[in-house]
């Protein structure tokens, strides 16, 4: 059954007049949805209503704790929901039912309530003052406020958890915001608006408007939005940075990554590779810090070929809403296409093909785990973001050679380091490229800690009070307390 749906401004839903998209579910080509989107002028009235609604202070001038009352509803109505957001979550992008309900509508319920546990911690400081020959009675202080109205652009592989994440620190720094998500699954993101009406959120303040690129080039270029946060593909990320120069915004991206797992001879062998399974094959790969470069001492290398063979053989791949399934479908058949090439060119160029490496039959979108070993770093699947159930597998001699294969790449999100030398998991977290590193566990975060990349990777943090600051702008007040003004002429 087809379903309609449209943005979300000024606190309702309206029939769009743009273009319409077609929300196709990944796990049996069916047409789910047709969302329709805003044409210029209800693109304009959304951003209006987010301009007005940040000038009117109907959001940022409430107190504190009732805002913080707000957004901690917000993660409760997310959790009374989880069954029927799970279900929208596999049928827009194929991430199986299970997953959903238990990682990405908690993560997003998570982040609400996190954030909103920062609200009434946000403020600014009183300073000492010294200006040179002056009298000495003077008050410095700073104050924090929110940057203005938020352009958040997310994208499919989590169309729930990756909105939420910016909203959530947007609201709690006392913004508005107009939010794009992706056109591949958009229901996900358009199901927030009543859910943040419920909840508290005034009309206006949040506003949800589905789209392709083009409304996310309106969306940088408009000068009424004062904050870009983007999440997407590196190259899309460096065109955002560029426009957003334009009208001097402030902007945060969090992009591609190539992630390594680096696993020494001293690990648990099991535990290593069910590591490598979850890091590698979870949301069929589709997730930006998939550790799909693994790297493996030399000493214990075809051991854990052979278990990670055996274990990723007997991976369960399916429709998203079959419960029994572990890996849903790729997003769509372009992206099957893309990954299938770069492992076929891998394979020609020296890559050992261990299982896998093909297209599932239809319909869907299905493409089997994929194992390669002996893959040089050189190969465009060691350096190229695969975003597929594709795994890379390398030897490594001592610790050196695996920080150097590590730090081969353009990237630097995360990385997952597999040892029981707490000395040499330290070593390397200093010495690796990456905004998070992981320690002998792979895929976990939290709200409380900063999340993003260096290098082609990203600019800023989502999640944690670093995440918070990249809302808040800082203010300085400087006030004479003297009893005569100092005076120069």
């Amino acid at each position: 059954m087809t379903t309609a749906a449209y943005p979300w401004i000024d606190g309702d839903f309206i029939s769009g007049h743009g273009p319409t998209l077609d929300v196709v579910s990944p796990s049996t080509e069916e047409l789910i949805a047709t969302v329709t989107t805003p044409n210029a002028a209800e693109f304009d009235q959304a951003v209006r209503s987010a301009w007005e609604a940040h000038r009117d202070g109907r959001w940022r001038r409430l107190p504190a704790l009732e805002r913080q009352r707000v957004l901690m509803a917000v993660g409760e109505l997310l959790r009374q929901a989880d069954e029927t957001l799970s279900q929208t979550i596999a049928s827009e992008m194929g991430m199986p039912s299970g997953a959903a309900r238990f990682i990405e509508v908690p993560y997003a319920a998570a982040a609400f309530e996190f954030f909103a546990g920062t609200i009434p911690s946000i403020h600014g400081r009183t300073l000492p003052v010294d200006v040179p020959g002056a009298p000495p009675e003077y008050l410095a202080m700073t104050l924090k406020e929110p940057v203005g109205v938020a352009g958040l652009i997310t994208p499919w592989n989590f169309p729930l958890m990756l909105p939420s994440w910016k909203l959530a620190a947007a609201l709690a720094a006392g913004c508005t915001a107009v939010l794009k998500p992706a056109p591949e699954s958009p229901l996900s993101a358009l199901a927030l608006g009543p859910l943040l009406q419920e909840a508290g959120v005034p009309d206006g303040v949040v506003n949800i408007v589905p789209g392709g690129d083009a409304l996310g080039e309106a969306l940088v270029d408009d000068p009424r939005i004062t904050k870009i946060s983007f999440t997407g593909e590196t190259a899309s990320g460096r065109r955002v940075l560029q426009s957003a120069g334009a009208t001097i915004k402030r902007v945060s991206v969090e992009l591609g990554g190539k992630s390594p797992m680096i696993i020494f001879d001293d690990v648990d062998l099991d535990e290593a590779v069910s590591q490598s399974l979850f890091g590698t094959f979870f949301n069929a790969g589709q997730v930006c810090q998939a550790t799909t470069r693994i790297l493996v001492q030399s000493t214990i290398y075809e051991q854990f070929l052979d278990r990670f063979r055996s274990r990723a053989s007997a991976l369960r791949v399916g429709n998203a809403l079959d419960p029994a399934v572990d890996v849903g479908p790729v997003i769509s058949k372009k992206r099957m296409e893309v990954m299938d090439a770069l492992v076929h060119e891998a394979v020609a160029v020296g890559a050992r093909l261990v299982i896998g490496g093909h297209p599932l039959k239809g319909p869907g979108f299905y493409y089997a785990p994929t194992i390669l070993a002996d893959a040089r770093m050189d190969m465009r699947v060691c350096q190229q973001e695969i975003f597929g159930p594709v795994a890379a597998v390398r030897p490594f001699a001592n610790e050196q050679e695996a920080t150097a294969m590590a730090n081969d790449s353009k990237y630097g999100l995360a990385a997952a380091i597999m040892t029981r030398d707490v000395a040499r998991a330290m070593r390397l977290a200093r010495d690796v490229e990456c905004g998070t590193i992981w320690v002998n566990t792979v895929h976990v975060l939290t709200p409380t800690a900063p999340f993003g990349g260096m290098k082609a990777s990203g600019l800023g943090r989502e999640l944690g009070l670093d995440g918070l600051s990249e809302y808040l702008e800082t203010k300085t007040v400087i006030v004479d307390l003297n009893h005569q003004p100092m005076t120069y002429f």
